[in-house]
Protein backbone atom coordinates (compact mmCIF):
# COMPACT_ATOMS: atom_id res chain seq x y z
CA UNK A 1 0.00 0.00 0.00
CA UNK A 2 1.31 3.33 -0.74
CA UNK A 3 2.06 5.36 2.29
CA UNK A 4 0.10 8.94 2.80
CA UNK A 5 1.73 12.10 1.09
CA UNK A 6 1.08 14.94 2.91
CA UNK A 7 2.42 18.37 1.70
CA UNK A 8 1.37 22.61 0.97
CA UNK A 9 -1.11 22.74 -1.64
CA UNK A 10 0.05 25.40 -4.38
CA UNK A 11 -2.88 26.03 -6.39
CA UNK A 12 -3.27 26.38 -10.36
CA UNK A 13 -6.24 27.06 -12.90
CA UNK A 14 -7.62 25.05 -15.54
CA UNK A 15 -5.57 24.26 -18.78
CA UNK A 16 -1.91 24.24 -17.49
CA UNK A 17 -0.57 22.97 -20.68
CA UNK A 18 2.96 20.83 -20.80
CA UNK A 19 4.78 23.24 -22.00
CA UNK A 20 3.91 25.57 -19.30
CA UNK A 21 4.77 22.98 -16.60
CA UNK A 22 8.18 22.18 -18.64
CA UNK A 23 9.02 24.24 -21.40
CA UNK A 24 10.08 22.56 -24.54
CA UNK A 25 13.38 24.03 -24.67
CA UNK A 26 14.29 21.72 -21.44
CA UNK A 27 13.49 18.14 -23.15
CA UNK A 28 17.13 17.55 -23.81
CA UNK A 29 17.95 18.20 -19.61
CA UNK A 30 18.33 15.98 -17.02
CA UNK A 31 15.49 15.34 -14.96
CA UNK A 32 16.78 17.79 -12.22
CA UNK A 33 17.59 20.60 -14.52
CA UNK A 34 13.97 20.37 -16.05
CA UNK A 35 12.96 20.46 -12.48
CA UNK A 36 14.21 23.51 -11.58
CA UNK A 37 11.90 25.36 -14.21
CA UNK A 38 8.73 23.66 -13.46
CA UNK A 39 5.69 26.06 -14.34
CA UNK A 40 8.18 29.24 -13.98
CA UNK A 41 6.42 31.17 -16.74
CA UNK A 42 3.66 31.18 -14.43
CA UNK A 43 5.25 31.69 -11.26
CA UNK A 44 9.18 31.85 -11.26
CA UNK A 45 10.19 31.11 -7.76
CA UNK A 46 8.22 27.94 -7.61
CA UNK A 47 10.72 25.40 -8.50
CA UNK A 48 12.74 26.90 -5.50
CA UNK A 49 10.21 26.72 -2.97
CA UNK A 50 8.46 23.51 -3.37
CA UNK A 51 9.32 20.87 -0.49
CA UNK A 52 9.13 17.38 -0.93
CA UNK A 53 5.63 16.32 -0.85
CA UNK A 54 3.49 19.10 -1.99
CA UNK A 55 1.01 18.62 -3.83
CA UNK A 56 -0.10 20.88 -7.01
CA UNK A 57 -3.70 21.76 -6.94
CA UNK A 58 -5.26 22.17 -10.64
CA UNK A 59 -8.55 22.71 -11.74
CA UNK A 60 -9.56 20.91 -15.22
CA UNK A 61 -7.19 19.89 -18.09
CA UNK A 62 -4.33 19.84 -16.26
CA UNK A 63 -1.21 18.48 -18.48
CA UNK A 64 -2.96 19.39 -21.69
CA UNK A 65 -0.66 19.82 -24.89
CA UNK A 66 2.08 18.06 -26.00
CA UNK A 67 2.80 14.08 -25.64
CA UNK A 68 6.50 14.07 -24.21
CA UNK A 69 6.71 12.44 -20.59
CA UNK A 70 8.85 15.46 -19.96
CA UNK A 71 6.46 17.49 -17.87
CA UNK A 72 5.53 14.46 -15.15
CA UNK A 73 8.87 13.77 -15.14
CA UNK A 74 9.84 17.72 -14.18
CA UNK A 75 7.19 17.87 -11.43
CA UNK A 76 8.65 14.25 -9.65
CA UNK A 77 12.06 14.70 -9.94
CA UNK A 78 10.99 18.41 -8.18
CA UNK A 79 9.67 16.42 -5.34
CA UNK A 80 5.80 17.02 -5.73
CA UNK A 81 3.97 14.10 -4.16
CA UNK A 82 0.75 14.54 -5.93
CA UNK A 83 -0.85 16.24 -8.51
CA UNK A 84 -4.29 17.10 -7.92
CA UNK A 85 -6.47 18.18 -10.78
CA UNK A 86 -10.61 18.36 -11.41
CA UNK A 87 -9.42 15.99 -14.90
CA UNK A 88 -6.11 15.58 -16.73
CA UNK A 89 -5.35 15.53 -20.39
CA UNK A 90 -5.11 11.79 -21.41
CA UNK A 91 -1.70 11.86 -22.52
CA UNK A 92 -0.10 13.33 -19.59
CA UNK A 93 -2.09 11.51 -17.22
CA UNK A 94 -1.14 8.11 -18.55
CA UNK A 95 3.18 9.79 -18.59
CA UNK A 96 2.35 10.26 -15.29
CA UNK A 97 1.36 7.23 -14.23
CA UNK A 98 4.40 5.42 -15.86
CA UNK A 99 6.84 7.52 -14.25
CA UNK A 100 5.26 6.97 -10.84
CA UNK A 101 3.97 10.52 -9.89
CA UNK A 102 0.60 10.42 -8.25
CA UNK A 103 -2.32 12.10 -10.76
CA UNK A 104 -5.55 12.27 -8.85
CA UNK A 105 -8.83 13.10 -9.92
CA UNK A 106 -11.07 14.71 -7.32
CA UNK A 107 -14.26 16.71 -8.37
CA UNK A 108 -14.43 20.01 -6.30
CA UNK A 109 -10.92 20.03 -5.37
CA UNK A 110 -10.19 23.19 -6.53
CA UNK A 111 -12.64 25.02 -5.02
CA UNK A 112 -12.59 23.14 -1.68
CA UNK A 113 -9.05 23.46 -1.00
CA UNK A 114 -7.08 26.33 -0.94
CA UNK A 115 -3.35 27.66 -1.55
CA UNK A 116 -0.87 26.96 0.94
CA UNK A 117 -3.10 24.62 2.93
CA UNK A 118 -1.72 21.59 4.15
CA UNK A 119 -3.37 18.40 1.96
CA UNK A 120 -2.97 14.50 3.05
CA UNK A 121 -3.81 12.13 0.62
CA UNK A 122 -4.55 8.93 1.69
CA UNK A 123 -4.51 6.23 -0.64
CA UNK A 124 -5.87 3.53 1.92
CA UNK A 125 -9.37 5.24 1.93
CA UNK A 126 -8.96 7.38 -1.05
CA UNK A 127 -9.24 10.65 -0.05
CA UNK A 128 -7.88 13.92 0.20
CA UNK A 129 -8.09 15.93 3.88
CA UNK A 130 -7.03 19.77 4.08
CA UNK A 131 -5.22 19.49 7.74
CA UNK A 132 -5.57 23.22 8.04
CA UNK A 133 -9.31 23.54 7.53
CA UNK A 134 -10.41 19.47 8.18
CA UNK A 135 -12.09 19.46 4.96
CA UNK A 136 -12.23 15.79 2.90
CA UNK A 137 -13.16 14.82 -0.27
CA UNK A 138 -12.97 11.39 -1.96
CA UNK A 139 -10.65 11.07 -5.02
CA UNK A 140 -11.23 8.61 -7.90
CA UNK A 141 -9.75 5.26 -7.29
CA UNK A 142 -6.82 3.95 -8.97
CA UNK A 143 -6.77 0.29 -10.45
CA UNK A 144 -4.40 -2.25 -8.59
CA UNK A 145 -1.99 -2.00 -11.45
CA UNK A 146 -1.76 1.19 -11.52
CA UNK A 147 -1.17 1.73 -7.50
CA UNK A 148 1.54 -0.31 -8.18
CA UNK A 149 3.22 1.38 -10.64
CA UNK A 150 2.96 4.55 -8.97
CA UNK A 151 4.31 2.67 -5.50
CA UNK A 152 7.21 1.80 -7.61
CA UNK A 153 8.22 4.56 -8.50
CA UNK A 154 6.92 3.74 -12.15
CA UNK A 155 7.13 1.69 -14.84
CA UNK A 156 10.45 1.01 -15.45
CA UNK A 157 11.19 0.54 -11.91
CA UNK A 158 8.07 -1.91 -11.29
CA UNK A 159 9.77 -4.34 -14.61
CA UNK A 160 12.92 -4.39 -13.04
CA UNK A 161 11.79 -5.07 -9.20
CA UNK A 162 9.38 -8.02 -11.47
CA UNK A 163 12.70 -9.04 -13.19
CA UNK A 164 14.48 -9.09 -9.51
CA UNK A 165 12.00 -11.54 -8.50
CA UNK A 166 11.76 -13.58 -11.18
Amino acid sequence: MLANIEGRAWKFGDNIDTDVICAGRYINSLPEEMAQHVLESLRPEFASSVEKGDVILAGVWFGSGSSRETAPTAIKALGIGAVVAESFARNFYRNAIGVGLAAITCKGASEAFKEGDRLCVSFADMTITDVTNGKKLPFEAFPEEMLQVIHAGGIENLLRQSHTRA
